[in-house]
């Protein structure tokens, strides 16, 4: 439960917030790949998603300490 009111949280905050934060840099990372080729399009945000599996475990570890 504590788990879910955090991310309704963190999304009401986000929702709020979204006009003062630049979200332009999240998913246009080096190492984010993009292939386009006539009409395909492939796009698989490899290096956004290292990031923030890192960001959320470095949150999980942090939350285990404290309790």
């Amino acid at each position: 439960m504590i788990i879910g009111g955090m991310l309704v949280l963190g999304g009401a905050v986000i929702y709020l917030l979204e006009d003062k934060i630049r979200w332009d840099w999240l998913g246009n990372l080096p190492g984010d790949i993009r292939i386009e080729k006539g009409n395909f399009k492939l796009y698989f945000p490899l290096m956004t998603s290292i990031i923030l599996t890192l960001v959320v475990n470095v949150l999980i570890w942090i939350f285990k300490k404290l309790s």
